[in-house]
């Protein structure tokens, strides 16, 4: 991505939906904004590799705003239960959640980040409460993630976190990164928010993609895991706090029930693979194929100045020509056999997050919270 900082002089505009048709794909395959965003993403997954949820990092002022801002969207799920409703997904208690995040989202810009930071808020804004989820569908997918990970690069480009910074860039993904998750998991287990264009079994996962590249970057000549051992739920469960692979997949088979290679088949095709280079490698690809080809996605994406769609000079083969991954694609074998793996016993009550917490208890961001029902 760029490290040019963006100067004070800079004119930021409110951002605006301009990939409108199927037609419209292209101009985001040669923009300013896919290359930058394809950049950032490649940086961060750079920048964790080979390192576990607690590599000691030093956290900048900004990083702990971010973690406040974060904290402070957790509260309001306290404070904002699910309501009765005849629906058993989909609960509307989430469009309040939302709209108090985007009738706040501004003053808690202005209010947490430096003053010179102030006129980008403009731009900025709508990639934060675009993050979290749609508020009519009452849904989140790989969109939103994106949208999220939008309004991380923007915090760079304006210069609040620094690209050169190895601390700024490892801390983005282990800390406010995962607090992310922690908390948009959150939404969807106490809002029951439905899956946003999912893929179902052939997909890695029914929300997320990103963190599935970052972590397995974090585990690359990892000296104890290989991919082959990580559907084995107790591996899982004993590294999900270490390694943001791991931790999704302990999401996973908390809402699922079932054999591993049924209910998430195109994983299980990943732990085939010979090494975690080749998964995180085949997962980039996979990614810009699953889902920044996809004008489905796409199409809810908002342009400024910061992810332009001018068009970028480059030179040698476009990139955008992806191909679907097969089951049976060399970068993700189908292992061998299918082993009897243990399988959790599914929660027979609903915790509290799902059942809706009181005004009076404050949730912390943290795993502890993820317990509920499988969601089926």
């Amino acid at each position: 991505m760029s490290s040019a900082v963006i100067g004070d002089e800079h004119e930021f505009v409110p951002p605006k939906k301009e990939i409108l048709e199927p037609g419209d794909m292209q101009k985001w395959f040669k923009s300013e904004a896919y290359h930058e965003y394809v950049s950032f993403v490649e940086s961060l997954n750079e920048a964790v590799r080979g390192k576990s949820m607690n590599h000691p990092v030093r956290l900048s002022p900004t990083i702990s705003i971010l973690l406040g801002i974060l904290e402070k969207l957790n509260r309001w799920v306290d404070e904002i239960p699910p309501i009765e409703q005849p629906q058993r997904f989909g609960n509307k208690a989430f469009r309040t959640w939302y709209s108090h995040l985007v009738e706040n989202s501004e003053p808690l810009l202005r209010s947490a980040l430096p003053h010179k930071y102030h006129p980008s808020i403009l731009e900025i804004t709508i990639y934060l409460t675009e993050g979290f989820g749609n508020s009519t569908r009452i849904d989140y997918g790989t969109g939103h993630e994106m949208s999220f990970i939008m309004f991380l690069y923007c915090i760079f480009r304006i210069g609040a976190l620094d690209i050169n910074n190895m601390d700024d860039r490892i801390a983005t993904v282990t800390k406010v990164f995962e607090t992310y998750m922690i908390l948009v998991r959150k939404l969807q287990l106490v809002y029951r928010m439905e899956p946003a264009g999912s893929h179902g079994a052939w997909s890695l996962d029914d929300y997320q993609f990103v963190p599935f590249i970052w972590g397995s970057s974090q585990l690359i000549a990892n000296p104890k895991l290989e991919p082959q051992n990580f559907p084995d739920t107790e591996v899982i469960q004993g590294n999900a706090s270490e390694y943001m692979f791991f931790g999704c997949l302990a999401y996973i088979i908390q809402m699922k029930t079932g054999p591993f290679h049924e209910h998430s088949s195109q994983l299980w095709n990943i732990s085939g693979t010979s090494s975690w280079t080749k998964v995180n490698q085949g997962l980039l690809k996979m990614y810009k194929g699953e889902v920044l080809a996809k004008h489905p996605v796409i199409q809810h994406t908002f342009f400024g100045t910061i992810f332009s769609l001018k068009e970028i000079i480059q030179t040698g083969r476009v990139e955008h020509e992806f191909r679907r991954p097969s089951l049976k694609s060399p970068s993700f074998p189908v292992p061998p056999m299918i082993p009897q793996l243990s399988q959790p016993t599914p929660p027979t009550t609903v915790s509290t997050p799902l059942a809706g917490p009181t005004n009076n208890t404050s949730t912390k961001l943290n795993h502890s919270n993820l317990t509920t029902s499988p969601h089926q």
